[in-house]
């Protein structure tokens, strides 16, 4: 009889919940304007763009990085942008940016988890190791995961709020000379999958934020003025553009040129752009 109820329970709850969820979600999609944000790695290549473009549409905005100077230097050119310092390898620093922040700025509702690092790996070399790897994980998982959970507890006293991490289009085809980076990548997919799913009820969009090659610094100097990787202002012109037309379906902030690799296995097309994208 307890399981009946039960069941029974659940068939009537199911009407009721489900609206409710559909009114949270689109009270939660993420403004271009009027917000608070947090935007670690905001010191150079997409993060800092991305910080720029959305100081410039009237938010407030708080970069987070390494370089004291460089932090001063960004942040003197765009009055009422702040720069704290935030060492993802110091224990200690992400305890104090999250103390700074929820004293100076207790209205934050946006978190941009941009911070990370690129290298590539040849594991078939003569002595390889792990240490690269290793770094990655530490930045590009561990990091964003610290950081999410340094500011989830603020960012759930407000009535809307976004967690955004930046993962790549390497995540659904990956580049072989760059294995650990990529699998980083598709591990952040997965996990902001699960993340959205558990916020379901709860007034926090989660959005990924899955670039293409794009004209920064990531993996050096040459990556910034290959002619093969997307202009950066374009890139963000383009991201911005989807957050205004809250085009994201899915949480997912993917330019039109990178579908077909998102989609990929789906399409029966993987071995094919698997095989263009690693030549030889």
């Amino acid at each position: 009889m307890r399981e009946t109820l039960e069941t029974t329970a659940a068939k009537i709850a199911v009407p009721v919940f489900w609206p409710l969820l559909d009114r949270n979600r689109e009270a939660t999609t993420m403004k271009t304007t009027g917000n608070t944000i947090l935007i670690t790695g905001g010191t150079s290549g997409i993060g800092r763009a991305l910080a720029e473009a959305l100081h410039d549409c009237g938010n407030t905005v708080i970069i987070a990085g390494r370089r004291q100077t460089l932090l001063e230097e960004i942040a003197a050119a765009r009055p009422g942008m702040v720069g704290l310092p935030l060492d993802l390898d110091d224990p200690g620093s992400l305890p104090q940016l999250a103390a700074t922040v929820r004293e100076r700025f207790p209205t934050l509702n946006v978190l941009v988890a941009n911070a990370g690092i690129s290298r590539p790996e040849d594991i078939s070399a003569p002595g390889w190791n792990t240490s690269d790897a290793e770094a990655i994980v530490a930045t590009n998982i561990l990091g964003v995961l610290r950081v999410v959970a340094a500011f989830l507890p603020l960012l759930k006293q407000q009535r809307n709020a976004t967690v955004m991490a930046t993962s790549s289009a390497l995540a659904f085809v990956p580049r072989t000379d760059f294995p650990t980076y990529c699998a980083s990548k598709a591990f952040l997919h997965s996990w902001l999958i699960s993340l959205r799913h558990q916020l379901r009820t709860v007034p926090i969009e989660v959005l990924e934020l899955s670039p293409p090659y794009v004209q920064t610094e990531l993996t050096g100097a040459q990556q910034a003025s290959d002619p093969r990787a997307m202009a950066l202002d374009a890139y963000v012109t383009q991201v911005m553009d989807l957050l205004d037309r809250k085009d994201h379906p899915q949480g997912e902030i993917l330019l039109e040129r990178d579908k077909p690799r998102r989609w990929a296995e789906r399409d029966g097309s993987y071995d094919t752009i698997f095989a263009a994208m690693n030549l030889g």
